[in-house]
């Protein structure tokens, strides 16, 4: 998947200058505490242009979690290109996965998630939407890519597969990290890729001719 191309007022001053001044403020504050005259003053705007691209806290929540994993699919969808096997290719995507997953940032807003859910359910709706399904719905593409050109059990579900892969590289290591434990280097996450990409090929690679 490649990312989606972006319109102008995507790339406006303004709105880059709200989605830093709430990431910034929601990783401080939390998010219920944080309102959207907070989130105006912050960004040096006015709320008649806060609102004019925001309808309220989620859809900003959630444009802050969509602007990352785009960039994210962006990558990705490079390294895959480039890359000259599916193992390789399942290597290089499940590093770069983890990595985004395991930055600060990220644990950061996937604590707001858990710790707001619960009261905030349009909070974990806008927030799985924009993140986890997009990273979903590009790797079932990419697997049934891998499928039509042979390279991977053709009478296997593309979403369980892309399910089964997910659970195996999001396991022990990121557990951890998301209850306080220090950021992983990268012989630690490398060793959990090639783990998870070596138990997922036997389930549902082909041999070779």
């Amino acid at each position: 998947m490649s990312a989606a191309a972006t319109s102008s007022s995507d790339v406006s001053p303004k709105r880059a200058a709200i989605l830093k001044a709430a990431a910034q403020l929601f990783m401080a504050a939390g998010y219920a505490t944080v309102s959207m005259d907070s989130v105006a003053k912050e960004a040096g705007v006015s709320k008649a242009t806060l609102y004019a691209h925001f309808a309220g806290k989620e859809a900003l929540f959630g444009a802050i979690v969509g602007e990352r994993c785009a960039a994210i699919a962006a990558e990705a969808e490079t390294l895959v290109s480039a890359a000259a096997s599916t193992d390789r290719a399942l290597r290089e995507t499940g590093r770069l996965w983890m990595r985004f997953l395991l930055e600060p940032k990220s644990i950061a807003i996937h604590r707001i998630v858990i710790a707001e859910c619960a009261r905030f359910p349009d909070l974990a709706a806008a927030f799985y939407a924009a993140g986890p399904a997009v990273g979903r719905a590009w790797l079932m593409r990419r697997l049934a890519e891998e499928q039509r050109l042979g390279r991977l059990r053709a009478d296997a579900d593309p979403g369980v597969a892309a399910d089964h892969l997910m659970g195996l590289l999001r396991g022990e290591l990121y557990l951890r990290t998301m209850l306080g434990g220090p950021t992983p280097d990268d012989a630690a996450v490398n060793a959990v890729v090639d783990q998870a990409v070596a138990v997922f090929l036997r389930a549902y690679g082909v041999s070779a001719p």
